[in-house]
């Protein structure tokens, strides 16, 4: 046999030998479900800032996430070094870019330099202006936020589950149902949309007796009733019925095989007392702290809401709010790009609305929508947040390579797909350790920032230890260059945070 015989024996076996291992090995989804082909994918990664600042962009500029984003992400997943050599390649003239103001004198923690700080509890109790029973404070500040069994897969919500569990950290159902996926030893907060999934009876009204099914031996610690979000506000859905499987049904309790809709609205109330009376409701049936979550468009029904609530002593436990940039699976170009305030200019009307009617100390605020990342959380705390929620960053660590197919049902790394040939390459094993990686990391750097910034608690963050480029091109307090109303962002806030976190230990 010629030598070029042999040549191409011996590459044919090599060839594989690496497909064997790629069809087995459980670390890398692209491979599994892409052998030999999917390490193009890699090698392109390794040489990629080499072509980018020749060919392609710089580190900063692709969308939604930058490369230095996501590679903050991947590195803190896997535990890899997640520093940045060289100094920083951003543009520090650009307007907006923040600036935090250390201190001469930070606070030497030891969490500074451990690799697994302790927890980073959230400052408030979630209930406790209402005295619920399940009345609770979330161990940790930042948690996962809503993304629902059938956007994601199974694999994928098993991950996400199982990394809460090991992150200490809350996981958000989204409004698909708890499934047997939710059931990885992660605490759940139940989200309840229009759809009802999870919490209707067979005519598709809502029900008491089908929600406390739900809940049956699932680990919930609070209830979230969805009035819109951030990419697709006022607006209601539709699942095929080609992937209502037997699975998504049974979550979901709608028959299998059969197109379900989302309307664009509640039906079992209309009006801001019929939303407090809703809340309560599903508080006194289920005893656990109740919210709502929303994306921003219209003021007066905040001050509208807030009335009521001091009126009444009764309404939300917690408020979500949505950022416009937010994500989701699928939605109008016109919704996602046009509908609902973005974050920074969103909560400001929510936060504001509570703090007129003296409900800002006792209301949870969690936020949501692009705050996946140290310096957005810490404005985000700064304006007067209790809480983060991560979504796509969270797909991120479990494996998602923004590849933006999630409304196509191909999505590559078996993240958001139903396809049995995608999702089987996702390990939820693997992937649960890397999503509390970079929980964990997250946690520590927003600690270390924080004592950078002279505070022994994220939440202690002030406006007036960060700045930002204005349009004048000087730097200025990030509450004149947002235009925020500071009214309510004042020590009080900052003392009664303290006094909580120390009367918790």
């Amino acid at each position: 046999m010629s030598w070029w015989l042999w040549v191409l024996v011996i590459v044919v076996v090599l060839l594989a030998v690496v497909a064997v291992y790629d069809l087995t090995q459980k670390h890398h989804a692209i491979l599994r479900n892409f052998p030999i082909v999917g390490h193009l994918r890699y090698t392109l990664e390794f040489v990629g800032p080499e072509l980018r600042q020749y060919i392609v962009a710089d580190n900063d500029e692709e969308r939604p996430f930058s490369r230095d984003q996501r590679r903050w992400v991947y590195a803190s997943a896997k535990g890899e070094n997640s520093y940045f050599g060289f100094g920083t390649d951003n543009r520090l003239d650009v307007v907006g870019y923040p600036i935090f103001r250390h201190s001469a004198f930070p606070i030497a923690a030891e969490s500074d330099t451990a690799d697994n700080p302790a927890e980073l509890p959230a400052a408030k109790v979630i209930g406790a202006r209402t005295n619920r029973p399940g009345a609770f404070r979330p161990q940790s500040l930042v948690n996962i936020s809503a993304m629902s069994f059938g956007s994601l897969s199974g694999p994928a919500i098993v991950a996400l589950n199982r990394g809460a569990a090991q992150a200490g950290c809350l996981h958000n159902t989204g409004e698909g149902g708890i499934s047997k996926h939710h059931r990885h030893g992660g605490d759940l907060i139940f989200q309840i949309g229009t759809g009802l999934f999870g919490a209707r009876d067979e005519a598709g009204r809502f029900s008491i007796e089908a929600l406390l099914t739900s809940m049956e031996s699932a680990p919930v610690k609070a209830i979230e009733i969805k009035l819109s979000q951030g990419a697709k506000p006022g607006l209601g859905g539709v699942l095929p019925a080609s992937k209502v499987t037997s699975e998504i049904a049974a979550a979901r309790g709608v028959p299998v095989g059969v197109t379900v809709r989302s309307p664009s609205r509640h039906a079992a109330f209309d009006d801001v007392e019929g939303l407090v009376a809703f809340v309560e409701t599903v508080a006194a049936a289920t005893g656990v702290p109740v919210g709502i979550k929303s994306a921003i468009g219209g003021v007066d029904f905040w001050h509208d809401l807030a009335a009521e609530m001091a009126r009444t002593g009764a309404g939300p436990d917690f408020i979500s709010v949505d950022g416009g940039e937010g994500g989701t699976g699928a939605a109008p170009l016109v919704f996602s790009d046009h509908v609902a305030l973005p974050f920074r200019d969103a909560f400001p009307v929510v936060f504001n609305a509570m703090a007129a009617h003296g409900l800002h100390h006792d209301v949870t605020f969690i936020g949501s929508g692009k705050l996946g990342f140290i310096p957005d959380a810490a404005i985000a705390l700064a304006m007067g947040v209790d809480i983060i929620s991560v979504g796509r960053e969270a797909m991120l660590a479990v494996g998602c390579i923004q590849a933006q197919k999630c409304h196509t049902g191909h999505c590559p790394t078996g993240v958001a797909t139903q396809q049995r040939r995608l999702t089987r390459g996702l390990d939820p094993s693997d992937k649960g350790v890397r999503l509390a990686g970079y929980l964990r990391s997250f946690r520590h750097d927003l600690l270390s920032l924080s004592h950078a910034l002279g505070v022994t608690h994220p939440s202690q963050i002030s406006l007036e230890q960060i700045a930002m480029r204005a349009s004048s091109g000087a730097m200025q307090d990030v509450a004149d260059v947002l235009a925020l109303n500071t009214e309510w962002l004042n020590d009080e806030r900052r003392d009664r945070l303290a006094a909580t976190l120390a009367q918790s230990g």
